[in-house]
């Protein structure tokens, strides 16, 4: 009897976290999941065209007449999800893992499918992150030119019992990115008074102004933070809207915030045009509109007034507390501005070659203005990410001076936020964890809104051994910076390691390698979790991966610039490694 076989495009999904769900809360896991089926997920699938081969009591093998039809399928199954889990605490949240491939199969009889096609799908579900959507080249092949995709190809990979490697992408709806770019981890909801600083545009003749325009902004974002009153979301996701045409009542529907501020800045000679607005992003109505015209001179006269305007606009009754936080020292020489904006602006990109240029800014900032705090807070910073990358000939000796640059700082200026955050900082690598949690409970004292500050004390509490404590300060922080940086899945990952939830660490640690796949540290943490678990293929796999990205990376450069308090914490990853045979013996020099 011949065989039928036909091509066809096959989509798997597993519903991550299956066990541990049923395991906390059976009956309520399975009655989601039973709703989800027949309000989202059977129904999406019907209106693409698709057929269910089977389900397992956590995913489901689909059948499709086209890849464009499994991508559209998928995508809104996530965009689905992600509305769903809204409110929903992290730990009993339903996310699925797809993945989607179009080959070969054979029909048997009762409609099961069969071969390698069914198999692949399965494996590119089995490495996606949750929420994601994982395809492979042949798929990505047919719907690269017909759908309108934000794609992060994320290379070859060796798909267990798959003879040949394979070229994975990671897919999104780029529609949907234009709106807002990633799908933010909800937290918390924000109080009624929450706001977002836009990035103000650049009206002026010269594009190399834009740091100009940006860091008004970011300074605006700052003088915020420090009131008890504001919810205020972080320069990270407010400045995701860079650029975009994008209505602002949509901002504020993404970001769940209320009021939304924008403006816009026109530099020529030493004259500066700064117009701001607030929107109730609501009903889209404005607040508060004004233009100032000023000598360049008078930047930091007018930075205060807009923030003391929104302040009046919003009917803050600010306590003494907060008009103190708001009084900051300003620099006396406008040049030394300039180059900290530039130098700042460069910093945030965390980049060695940024790094080094930002570093060289700042440092003629300190010379123009010998008493100009923030210059020596991020001169520190740029000192401290030279400790920790081995950026430059001199990195060894970094934490040293970056702690002469951020002690001079809290003494040139207490009040100055980042000044504590640089501080806190080089007290947590210096190993000296109490001072690095009073120094972050400072800074959030200082500006309560400022997710830098519940990253520090995050920091500072995974370092210190307790991780439980340090989630907290992480959700915290997202919930300020929704669309936050990836290094943020990192320290969450980490904090889940140390607390031996090793799933839920492979799973956020999947989810920063869709974002960065480029990350070494994400790699080694990976391998580790797959060796406790004793999935030692894809242990083998990840760590093969770390030295193709880093062919430097050392683990004894790490043990030693690790901030823990108790080694065995550093260890602990170490164990994973071993467990998986990747180390040796204790001789090895790794």
């Amino acid at each position: 009897m011949s065989e039928n076989r036909k091509l066809v495009a096959i989509l798997a999904a597993d519903l991550v976290g299956y066990s541990r769900l049923t395991g906390a809360d059976e009956d309520r896991t399975l009655a989601r999941l039973r709703a989800l089926r027949s309000d989202l997920i059977d129904p999406t699938i019907a209106v693409h065209n698709g057929r269910v081969v089977k389900r397992t009591g956590d995913g489901a093998l689909v059948e499709f007449r086209s890849v464009v039809d499994a991508v559209r399928c998928a995508i809104e199954v996530q965009d689905g999800m992600v509305e769903r889990n809204a409110g929903v605490p992290p730990d009993r949240r339903i996310e699925f893992r797809i993945g989607i491939h179009v080959g070969d199969v054979v029909e048997e009889s009762d409609g099961d499918l069969m071969g390698d096609g069914v198999n692949i799908a399965s494996r590119l579900e089995g490495v996606a992150a949750p929420g994601a959507i994982c395809v492979s080249e042949d798929a990505y092949r047919q719907i690269k030119a017909r759908l309108d995709l934000s794609v992060n190809d994320l290379g070859k990979m060796q798909l267990k019992n798959i003879a040949e490697p394979i070229r994975i992408y990671s897919v999104r709806d780029a529609a949907v990115l234009r709106g807002f770019p990633a799908a933010p981890r909800s937290t918390a909801l924000p109080p009624r008074l929450s706001i977002a600083v836009l990035p103000f545009a650049n009206m002026s003749d010269n594009t190399e102004q834009e740091y100009f325009a940006d860091g008004i902004s970011e300074d605006i974002i700052t003088a915020l933070s420090r009131l008890s009153q504001l919810f205020v979301i972080a320069r990270n996701s407010s400045f995701t809207f860079k650029g975009r045409n994008v209505n602002v009542q949509e901002i504020g529907r993404v970001l769940a915030v209320r009021y939304v501020v924008e403006g816009s800045v026109r530099k020529s000679g030493n004259r500066v045009r700064i117009t701001a607005q607030l929107v109730d992003a609501t009903t889209g109505g404005h607040l508060w509109a004004e233009r100032f015209d000023r000598d360049l001179t008078d930047i930091f006269a007018v930075q205060d007034d807009v923030t003391q305007q929104i302040v009046d606009a919003l009917a803050l009754n600010l306590s003494d507390g907060d008009h103190q936080r708001l009084a900051t020292e300003q620099p006396g020489n406008l040049e030394a501005y300039n180059c900290f904006l530039r130098g700042r602006e460069l910093l945030w990109r965390f980049a060695k070659a940024k790094n080094i240029q930002g570093r060289e800014l700042l440092q003629r900032a300190i010379e123009l203005d010998s008493k100009f705090a923030p210059a020596y807070a991020f001169l520190a910073f740029a000192e401290i990410l030279d400790y920790v990358n081995q950026w430059s000939p001199t990195w060894s000796t970094a934490l040293e001076r970056a702690e002469l640059l951020a002690t001079r700082a809290v003494a040139l200026d207490d009040r100055y936020p980042y000044a504590h955050w640089a501080l806190g900082i080089v007290e947590l690598y210096s190993r000296r964890h109490d001072g690095a949690l009073l120094e972050a409970k400072r800074l959030i004292a200082l500006a309560p809104n400022l997710a830098e500050g519940y990253e520090n004390l995050g920091y500072a509490l995974h370092y210190s051994g307790n991780s439980e404590e340090a989630l907290a300060c992480f959700d915290q922080a997202m919930a300020l910076n929704p669309y936050y940086p990836d290094v943020y899945l990192q320290f969450q990952a980490q904090a889940m390691f140390q607390l031996r939830r090793y799933e839920e660490a492979i799973g956020i640690l999947k989810q920063r390698l869709v974002r960065n796949p480029d990350t070494d540290v994400s790699r080694v943490l990976l391998a580790a979790s797959y060796g406790h678990l004793g999935r030692f293929e894809e242990a083998r796999f990840e760590w093969q991966e770390v030295f193709r990205v880093n062919p430097s990376y050392s683990l004894k450069h790490r043990r030693e610039v690790l901030p823990y308090k108790n080694p065995d914490d550093f260890e602990l990853m170490v164990d994973g490694l071993r467990k998986a045979g990747l180390l040796t013996g204790p001789s090895e020099p790794y």
